[in-house]
C-alpha cells in the first residue's frame, strides 16, 4: 500500500510538471518564439512522450533518478529568447586559424613527417619563424610586397631564343585580366556538390577555376563562368585530352611548375618538375589566339617562405597548392576575392572533387602540399563572417589593389 501511494504521488508530480512546461511553452509562443510553431509542436510532443515513458517506469530506482533530470532538460530545449536584445549570437564551428599537425589524423601526420625528411626541392629556409605573428592588415601588405605575381616573359632566357619565338603571348596578362571589382575563386572540393552556389558564383566579375574542374552538368552548384583556369604542369603534361577538350579553350589559361627552391628561370628550365614545354608549344600551335601564360617558377617559393614564417611549426618543404596560388593571383587582380570551399563548410566531406568519387581526407587537411597552413592563412585574412564559412564555405579577402601599406 505504501509503495502504491508513493508511486501515485510521484506520477502526480510528473503530470503537474508536464502541465507547467506546456503552459510555459504556450506563453513563450504568445510572446513570439524563436522556433516556428511546427518545431515547437514537435518539441512538445517529444517532451510528452519522454515524460510518459518516465511515468510508466517510475518504479525503477534508476529511472526515478533520471526522471528528476529529463524534464528539466526538456524545459531548457523549449525555452527561447524573449526578444532580439536578449538573443545570444550563434556560434559556428569553422576552421581554426591556429591549426597545426596536432589536428592531423595519424596517417596524415606520418606523411607530413616523411615529407619533412624527404625535401625533394632542396629547401633551405633561412628566414624568420616559424610562429611570427602579423595582423591581417600587415600580412596582406607583406604578401603584396614580397611575392611578385608575374608570368614568364619572352625576354626571359631561354624563352628569348629562336626555339621559343612566337610561342609566349605577346600581351602582358594584365592586358587580358582585370582589374576587376569582385572575383570568385572556386575550389574543386567535393563539398561544393549540392551547394546551390552556381548563381552566386556567376554573379562575380571574374571566376578562377582549377585544373580539369568542369562546369557542365554542375552549373547549379559551381556556376558556368570561367575567366581564368590555373593548371599544374602535371595535368598539362599527362592529360590525354588536353589538346582536344573544349574545357581548356575557355578563359585565360595559366600553367605553373615548381622549381628547385628559389632557382632562377634558366635553372628551372633545365630541370622542371614536369617537362610540359612541348605540350605547351603544341597547344599554342593549335590555338594561337588563346591566352596561355606560364607562372614565374619563383612565385610558389616566395609564397611558401611566408607560409613557413607565420606557421606554428615546420611545414612540408613542397610548393603551395594550386588553390593557394589561385587565391594569390586573384588578390593581385581584384578589389575583393570570395573563395569558395577552400575553408570547409558544414558540407565538409572526404570526397576530394565535386566531379569525381574519390575519397581522401588529405584533400582537406593536406599531405603533399602544406594545405593545412594555407587554410590558416586564409582564415586569418578573412573579413567575412564565420556564418558565411559554415553555410556557404565562403571566405572573403580584400584584394591588394586598394590596400594601404
Amino acid at each position: 500500500m505504501i509503495y502504491t501511494n508513493l508511486k501515485k504521488k510521484f506520477s502526480f508530480c510528473i503530470v503537474a510538471f508536464l502541465l507547467f512546461a506546456v503552459i510555459c511553452v504556450w506563453k513563450e509562443r504568445k510572446k513570439g518564439s524563436y522556433y516556428d510553431s511546427l518545431k515547437l509542436q514537435a518539441k512538445e510532443f517529444q517532451v510528452w512522450k519522454s515524460l510518459e515513458k518516465l511515468t510508466m517506469r517510475s518504479g525503477s530506482k534508476s529511472v526515478s533518478s533520471g526522471s528528476t533530470q529529463d524534464p528539466h532538460r526538456g524545459s531548457q530545449t523549449l525555452s527561447s529568447p524573449r526578444g532580439p536584445a536578449q538573443a545570444k549570437p550563434q556560434v559556428f564551428q569553422v576552421w581554426d586559424k591556429d591549426s597545426s599537425s596536432k589536428n592531423l589524423i595519424p596517417r596524415l601526420r606520418k606523411i607530413w613527417k616523411n615529407y619533412l625528411n624527404m625535401n625533394k626541392y632542396k629547401v633551405s629556409y633561412k628566414g624568420p619563424g616559424p610562429g611570427v605573428k602579423y595582423s591581417a592588415d600587415a600580412l596582406r601588405c607583406y604578401l603584396r610586397n614580397r611575392v611578385k605575381v608575374a608570368m614568364v616573359e619572352a625576354t626571359d632566357f631561354p624563352f628569348n631564343t629562336s626555339d621559343w619565338k612566337g610561342y609566349l603571348p605577346k600581351e602582358n596578362i594584365r592586358t587580358n585580366a582585370g582589374p576587376w571589382h569582385k572575383c570568385a575563386v572556386v575550389s574543386s572540393a567535393g563539398s561544393l556538390k549540392s551547394s546551390q552556389l552556381g548563381q552566386e558564383i556567376d554573379d562575380h566579375d571574374a571566376v578562377l577555376r582549377f585544373n580539369g574542374a568542369p562546369t557542365a552538368t554542375f552549373e547549379q552548384d559551381v556556376g558556368t563562368k570561367t575567366t581564368i583556369r590555373l593548371m599544374n604542369s602535371q595535368l598539362v603534361t599527362t592529360e590525354k585530352h588536353f589538346l582536344q577538350d573544349d574545357l581548356y579553350n575557355e578563359g585565360i589559361l595559366i600553367v605553373w611548375d615548381p622549381s628547385v627552391y628559389h632557382s632562377d628561370i634558366p635553372k628551372w628550365y633545365q630541370k622542371p618538375d614536369y617537362n610540359f614545354f612541348n605540350k605547351y608549344k603544341s597547344y599554342r600551335e593549335l590555338y594561337p589566339s588563346q591566352p596561355f601564360y606560364i607562372l614565374r617558377p619563383q612565385v610558389p617559393w616566395e609564397l611558401w617562405d611566408i607560409l613557413q614564417e607565420i606557421s606554428p611549426e615546420e611545414i612540408q618543404p613542397n610548393p603551395p597548392s594550386s588553390g593557394m596560388l589561385g587565391i594569390l593571383i586573384m588578390l593581385t587582380l581584384c578589389d575583393q576575392v570570395d573563395v569558395y570551399e577552400f575553408l570547409p563548410s558544414k558540407r565538409k566531406t572526404d570526397v576530394c572533387y565535386y566531379y569525381q568519387k574519390f575519397y581522401d581526407s588529405a584533400c582537406t587537411m593536406g599531405a603533399y602540399h602544406p594545405l593545412l597552413y594555407e587554410k590558416n592563412m586564409v582564415k586569418h585574412l578573412n573579413v567575412g563572417t564565420d556564418k558565411d564559412i559554415y553555410l556557404l564555405g565562403k571566405a572573403t579577402l580584400p584584394g591588394f589593389r586598394n590596400i594601404r601599406c
